[in-house]
């Protein structure tokens, strides 16, 4: 009998939430355990968690002023509006689960890339799919290959499946990647597709997560890739405002490696930490590079004319201020 009353107990709710709904105590939270260390896979203790660039609501709140965000890559000119309407047309089935096919999608794509449509993979972001391949292929003792200074998210990929990390001069893939967050501008909504080998499609098929693409995800990348003035309008922003930040740094004597995306690598020739953070002082987010191997290097997105600007006269501070340890 004590024993049933004590389940009982356990059972009971703490408190009655509005609708009739009910919050049980989390006991299990409070019980003894053993060390989560002993639980862990040897290899995850020498993982580096991927550092995703620093929002700019949290700089705001610890400057106390606006401030710009040019370190994530991101299209200054905001979304598609065709696939801004297409996800207002899509959210009263926001309750339903979403195609784990993509079928619209990926019928899209492979028309816009003259593929077949087994040829093309869907994922939040690639980053997703970068993960999937790892899991398809590697296992632990395994041996992952990866280029030098490529994005992070390969290493981490290669190392969450306790295979061993290669790095090689750059090199061709099988598998090609595209994202929707850069020119379409659907960074948030986490959309990505990978085309290649019907065969290597149809391998990461099987461990794929079924919905990894979501409903709102999938309607707006196919309303923004037949969106091409916004495209249109994006690259030539693009093109104009990275030929006027080149000029300027190239009268200001800061080195840079010429692009053909949305951003630059830009080496100071001081350490990156601290022009991070002086930067971040202006009011001007940029990503340090120290990661990558540039430890003099800070990439910044191309942004608008008025972005652009701030982030020069903030830099000719920068760079002709005296080198010193800063902190925030």
């Amino acid at each position: 009998m004590a024993r049933d009353r004590a389940q009982a107990r356990a059972v009971r709710p703490r408190k009655e939430a509005p609708h009739g709904l009910a919050f049980y105590p989390l006991h299990f939270l409070h019980m003894r355990r053993s060390p989560l260390s002993e639980l862990l896979p040897p290899w995850s203790s020498r993982i580096r968690p991927y550092p995703p660039g620093k929002p700019i609501e949290e700089v705001e709140r610890e400057l106390g002023h606006p401030a710009i965000k040019l370190a994530s890559n991101e299209n200054p000119l905001g979304p598609s509006p065709r696939a801004l309407e297409a996800i207002r047309n899509y959210l009263d089935r926001v309750h339903l689960y979403p195609d784990g096919n993509g079928y619209y999608l990926r019928k899209a794509l492979s028309e816009y890339h003259e593929l077949e449509m087994n040829q093309v993979i869907l994922g939040a972001g690639s980053t997703d799919l970068i993960e999937l391949v790892a899991k398809t292929f590697l296992t632990a003792g395994d041996e992952g290959i990866t280029s030098q200074s490529s994005f992070y998210i390969y290493r981490t990929a290669i190392e969450e499946m306790g295979a061993g990390l290669t790095a090689t001069p750059m090199r061709d893939f099988v598998l090609v990647l595209r994202t929707f967050s850069k020119v379409h501008g659907l960074a948030g909504l986490r959309i990505g597709y990978g085309m290649g080998h019907a065969e290597l499609i149809e391998s990461l098929n099987r461990i794929r997560s079924p919905f990894n693409a979501n409903s709102l995800a999938q309607a707006a990348a196919v309303a923004a890739l037949d969106d091409r003035e916004h495209v249109a309008r994006s690259i030539e922003s693009n093109l104009k405002e990275m030929k006027f930040v080149t000029e300027e740094l190239t009268l200001l004597g800061v080195r840079y490696t010429p692009s053909v995306a949305n951003f630059l690598l830009i080496d100071t020739g001081r350490d990156c930490q601290e022009d991070f953070v002086r930067l971040l002082h202006e009011g001007v987010i940029v990503r340090p590079m120290r990661l990558y191997s540039f430890p003099t290097s800070v990439r910044v997105t191309v942004g608008t004319h008025r972005d652009n600007e701030q982030f020069l006269e903030a830099l000719r501070r920068v760079v002709t201020a005296p080198i010193r340890a800063a902190r925030i």
